[in-house]
């Protein structure tokens, strides 16, 4: 067996042709969406590398390894350099290309494009939301389309269902005009504290309820977790989720109609012993593993 510091430097090492594969792996590096500190454009590097920790076996809740699923890591998507809007019609043409797409990015203000993509062939869709902010700010200190206005966007675009939309870890500061707006269109909101207190299972049975049937979307981003389990992140807020909780909520998944993810805003310049990586790539390993 080839040592795990020597397989291929792409996504679990992945060397299937696009072509034959049922879901693609692709990068974004983009970060000029950002509010706070830049570097998520190094994300998809960083989850790469961190992602050899994990071929060496099974998923031991249900037994798949996606290795076997038929993926393949398809590369970085073109960006318009320090052009968002620009970026943001890149990324929905180039993911338009594939049926089922996990992306890495990259911040947050990615979403926004994948959506477009997503939205054109399925309608709007449902979506699990993880993050530490409900991204939807009419703008981010003046940029409409930075990464906490993404999910304003997508409502207004009509790109998601926001009744069929939930958000989990939420529990940074944030505009009470903002929260009720949100509120007002449907969402659900789990506090990180919420999730403490209840415990995954009942968070992932509220994921089953609130999108029941139709095709749905999962987007993470790395700050839903907290900033001591994964530091390497652009706007880290406290009393943030374990990672024991989130691979338990995600594991309990299965039977949702994902169509996609992205898993945004690892800065591997802020991170620790590369476990922010590491959180981010196991993330997309058990997303993968929750697909026979």
């Amino acid at each position: 067996m080839t040592p795990t510091f020597a397989i291929p430097p792409s996504f679990l090492g992945s060397t299937l042709a696009p072509a034959a594969a049922r879901i693609c792996v692709a990068g974004v590096p983009l970060d000029l969406g950002t509010t706070n500190r830049a570097g998520a454009r190094e994300g998809p590097l960083a989850v790469r590398r961190a992602s050899r920790m994990l071929v060496d076996g099974d998923n031991p809740s249900n037994w798949r390894d996606p290795r076997t699923l038929g993926f393949a890591d398809v590369g970085d998507f073109a960006i318009a350099l320090g052009d968002l809007p620009g970026s943001l019609s890149l990324i929905t043409e180039q993911a338009a290309a594939y049926a089922h797409l996990v992306t890495i990015g990259g911040d947050h203000s990615i979403t926004l494009g994948l959506l477009r993509a997503l939205a054109r062939r399925c309608g709007p869709v449902g979506l699990v939301h993880f993050d530490a902010h409900v991204d939807t700010w009419p703008d981010s200190f003046g940029q409409p389309l930075g990464h906490g206005s993404v999910f304003y966007r997508a409502i207004v675009e009509g790109l998601v269902d926001p009744r069929r939309m939930i958000q989990i870890g939420i529990r940074s500061p944030v505009e009470r005009a903002v929260y009720d707006w949100t509120l007002a269109h449907g969402v659900r909101i789990v506090s990180a504290e919420e999730v403490h207190e209840t415990g995954p299972r009942a968070v992932a049975a509220q994921v089953h309820a609130v999108l029941a049937s139709g095709p749905a979307y999962l987007s993470f981003d790395i700050d839903a977790i907290d900033p001591g389990q994964a530091p390497g992140t652009g706007t880290p807020e406290v009393g943030g989720l374990f990672t024991w909780q989130v691979m338990a909520i995600l594991k309990r998944l299965e039977g949702i109609d994902l169509r996609g993810m992205d898993l945004v805003e690892v800065a591997p310049a802020y991170d620790t012993a590369e476990i922010t990586a590491l959180a981010g790539a196991a993330v997309i390993w058990q997303y993968l593993c929750l697909h026979p």
